[in-house]
């Protein structure tokens, strides 16, 4: 049993919580799910393994991150690394062999350990489009925290250096099709947000990426973000819908590759740009301009009311 300490966040997960906690349980000293009181049987299927500790928090209005890093604030952890996992997400048997093998040996500069993640979409491995994903999942307690932001919130290092593993860990919702768009629903104003931000310095987020430690894979789509928001709307979601399923080889993965490069590449991104330009639009019938606090303040009673998010 390695001396790690893994954090799943959940709410009303039960389809999923087993098949993760059966993968992780046995390899980890500790697990503790924070549960945002799921009205499902997410928290008595946690109970029933010995390793797993419930603690019940309400989901803050700093979403993912807030409630990440809570845990690590609040969770009576005592091992030597920590490892963020999601209840749909669970290792492979290769990466727990590696996790064995090599995590007891790392020297003391080694502070961040990065995994290569795996989508499992309708059942099948999308091999082409995105793959692989390289995300730091893995780190040394209490030199590390959860960036905070609205949308692809990292693992951001505090000291220390990052290893890469070899083997991935999967990530396999297995809720259907109409789930998985009203989900990319909720992505998408957080993703518009988070846009905005890079072009009208709206929250200031943004400004400060250049300074956090992530992994490097994570680091390159981040400068990449920043360029994509400086592209036309609708003409950036369609090429990168053409750069992930033609030239990355999306169209290799068969029917479940298309709809899941159209669905997450095209769809999904050219509904962000269909809210920025609601966002541009009101802008203009209001006259208002972005370079002054009158204006900043008033979008962002905009996104308040309109998309629920408070910033």
């Amino acid at each position: 049993m390695l001396d790690l300490s893994v954090i799943i966040l959940t709410g009303n997960e039960e389809l999923h919580i087993k098949r993760c906690l059966d993968i992780i349980s046995p390899v980890a000293k500790d697990v503790f799910v924070i549960d945002c009181f799921s009205k499902d049987r997410t928290v008595e299927i946690a109970q029933s393994y010995a390793n797993v500790h419930v603690l019940l928090h309400e989901w803050p209005a700093t979403k993912y991150a807030g409630q990440f890093n809570w845990a690590l604030e609040n969770a009576p952890i005592t091992t030597k690394w920590v490892m963020r996992l999601d209840a749909d997400e669970y290792p492979m048997k290769d990466l727990v062999e590696e996790m064995q093998q090599k995590i007891p040996s790392l020297g003391d500069e080694i502070t961040g350990i990065v995994l290569k993640r795996r989508h499992i979409f309708m059942g099948k491995w999308m091999k082409g489009g995105i793959y692989p994903v390289k995300l730091l999942r893995i780190f040394r307690y209490k030199k590390a925290i959860c960036e905070q932001r609205l949308m692809d919130e990292h693992i951001q290092l505090l000291e220390g250096q990052s290893v890469e593993f070899e083997h991935d860990f999967c990530d396999e919702n297995i809720h259907d099709i109409s789930w998985f768009c009203r989900k990319h629903v909720d992505y998408a104003a957080r993703e518009a947000v988070d846009l905005l931000d890079i072009e009208l310095n709206l929250i200031g987020i943004a400004m400060a990426d250049r300074n956090r430690k992530i992994s490097t894979q994570s680091e390159k789509k981040r400068r990449l973000k920043h360029s994509y928001a400086k592209k036309p709307l609708f003409w950036r979601s369609f090429a990168y819908f053409f750069y992930r399923y033609f030239l990355r080889g999306g169209f290799l993965d068969g029917k479940e590759g298309f709809v899941f490069n159209f669905v997450q590449g095209w769809w999904y991104r050219t509904l962000v740009d269909i809210k920025i330009l609601e966002v541009r639009k009101w802008l203009k019938a209001n006259n208002l301009n972005m370079e002054t606090m009158e204006g900043k303040n008033a979008l962002k009673g905009y996104i308040k009311n309109h998309w629920g998010i408070i910033l």
